[in-house]
């Protein structure tokens, strides 16, 4: 079958048939022959002067053959100009998404828990308590006072990314509404998740305790590198957390379709972004009002008195 006439042009994106490379008598490559299919790794193995690094530079276009046929996303690159050969998706490009999906999580469990853990410190809380759905009232504020500082934070990081990085596929409105939805259901899935983290925590010091199994969490969940590297174990844990969906929810949004051959099953997954990070906001809105009455419970005068004279100490 010759590579002119492939088999499927949306699945084999490689093609190598007889190819020969010669170098005045000798053949460095000789009647090689290959392919590729989208979401495949492919590797060349063999000894110095096998000619990979020549094989290499033919599918790139920067070396002619001396026989042979190779099709390159249906392009033979021999042919191929500077438009098909130059790329704008760089790996800061691939990452962007990921970092920002990431932030949300760090910027809603520490912003929420630390916000709580300073309050109690100066007696908002206390005040709070004082009032008619006083704890119900002081979440909902929290919830929307982080979420706007969220989004500006998000805009601050987005928008320069969009000028550095021309790869980010922002050109249709559907990628625009899908970073909304995400976007939305991130901070109402962290936001009272972290009130109801921070309910725990007695001392400011013990902040780093809980940041650490979320910094852990970043290195399994696909942000700096594709999570199908990984052993399925660990894909699995990491799975189980809104830190990988909402990396995937900002990489199915801001990402080129073809992006989506690193992603597990190959697929974004909208569906199972939506669910899990639905379950997770409900888990964080239906604990989180609990833990803080029951934390507003044991707040009086005489412990916040406490723990300024502790903090006083300390300095």
């Amino acid at each position: 079958m010759g590579v002119g006439r492939l088999r499927n042009p949306d699945e084999v994106v490689l093609e190598v048939e007889g190819l020969r490379m010669r170098y005045g008598t000798d053949d460095v490559l000789h009647d090689v022959g290959f392919a590729a299919y989208r979401g495949e790794v492919l590797c060349l193995l063999g000894p110095n002067g096998a000619g990979k690094t020549t094989t290499i530079e033919i599918l790139e276009g920067f070396r002619m053959r001396s026989a042979g046929d190779v099709a390159v996303l249906g392009t033979d690159p021999a042919r191929g100009g500077e438009d098909w050969r130059a790329t704008s998706f760089s790996l800061g490009t691939a990452t962007v998404p990921s970092v920002l999906g990431a932030g949300i999580v760090f910027n809603g469990i520490s912003g929420a828990a630390g916000n709580l853990v300073i309050d109690r410190e100066d007696g908002t809380l206390l005040r709070a308590k004082a009032t008619p759905n006083g704890m119900l009232g002081y979440l909902i504020g929290k919830v929307v006072s982080l979420s706007l500082m969220q989004v500006s934070a998000l805009l601050v990081t987005l928008v320069p990314s969009l000028i550095l990085f021309p790869g980010l596929a922002t050109g249709h409105l559907s990628a625009w509404l899908r970073l909304l939805w995400v976007l939305a259901l991130g901070l109402i899935a962290t936001l009272p998740l972290g009130a109801g983290i921070g309910s725990l925590i007695r001392e400011p010091r013990s902040m780093g305790l809980v940041m650490l199994p979320v910094t852990g969490l970043a290195a399994i969940s696909g942000i700096f590198y594709p999570i199908t590297a990984l052993p399925v174990w660990v894909q699995d844990i990491a799975q189980v957390f809104p830190m990988y969906w909402l990396g995937l929810g900002m990489r199915s949004a801001l990402l080129p379709d073809s992006a989506v051959v690193v992603e597990v099953g190959q697929s974004w997954r909208p569906w199972w972004t939506l669910g899990v990070l639905v379950v997770w906001a409900v888990i964080g809105l239906a604990l989180a009002p609990v833990l803080l009455r029951r934390m507003a419970r044991k707040e009086s005068g005489s412990s916040v008195a406490a723990r300024r004279e502790r903090a006083l100490q300390r300095v």
